[in-house]
């Protein structure tokens, strides 16, 4: 459903991210993990047609997505960790916009938009969107994209502005989301959303895959019981850590 290969991005002298290559089956849940700066975003841009890589290629359902860049787009979700919307539009209209740019204003659609908005608490739809806060705008870009139901979904930091109700529910959702078949890429500093969600987790570091494999898997590789730990142990944090502890 995802794969790239020998991925890489260079901003001037900056190797962003250095030649990787990620697959992604249906059905999986796949948590793209890093620090800050490690390249998880430009990853994921590159990975959804917003950036060009300066090497490699992309594969989404088995399309190159540079070369049907639309008929790719169709058929996948994109929740950005900023969302990107119309500041003049009130919340319906927004999701009417949404339906018709993707030709999916029908009676399924429409059936699955009122039962999110519910479940998310979007009771706020006669907004305007410059009058939402950052949660509240999350939340309706969550709706825009889920109400189609997408094969292939990703989400950059999607809880970060959500409250501990609406990571529930969306955790809920994206677990039956890959029982029915589909695939979902997320990035995300939640590890407890990682642990709890993910068929499969990458770590990445400067650039580089550092590990991949299932939490257990990361777990005996790292010769750690909590993932926290083996997160810190795999991005080459565990002296850099004590260290800091040391000055307290």
């Amino acid at each position: 459903m995802i794969r790239a290969k020998s991925l890489t991005k260079v901003f001037g002298k900056k190797v962003a991210v250095d030649h990787i290559d990620i697959s992604v089956g249906e059905g999986e849940i796949y948590a793209f993990l890093g620090p800050n700066g490690a390249g998880k975003t430009t990853t994921l841009k590159m990975l959804t047609g917003v950036m060009r890589p300066t090497e490699g290629e992309v594969m989404v359902l088995g399309k190159d997505i540079f070369k049907h860049p639309v008929e790719v787009k169709r058929m996948i979700g994109v929740v950005p960790d900023e969302p990107k919307m119309y500041p003049s539009l009130k919340g319906w209209e927004f999701l009417k916009f949404i339906m018709s740019v993707y030709k999916s204003d029908d009676e399924v659609t429409r059936q699955r938009m009122e039962n999110l908005v519910e479940v998310f608490s979007v009771d706020y739809l006669d907004h305007y969107i410059f009058e939402m806060s950052h949660g509240m705008k999350q939340k309706l870009m969550l709706v825009s994209v889920l109400m189609r139901k997408p094969k292939v979904v990703f989400l950059d930091e999607p809880s970060v502005g959500l409250d501990v109700i609406a990571t529930a529910v969306l955790k809920e959702i994206l677990k039956k989301h890959a029982e029915d078949g589909g695939t979902i890429f997320l990035t995300t500093h939640i590890l407890d959303m990682a642990q709890n969600l993910a068929s499969r987790i990458g770590i990445i570091n400067k650039g580089k895959i550092v590990a991949e494999g299932t939490v257990d898997e990361l777990k005996l590789m790292a010769g750690r019981k909590d993932l926290e730990e083996v997160f810190i142990k795999l991005t080459g944090n565990e002296d850099r850590l004590k260290e800091m502890l040391e000055k307290l």
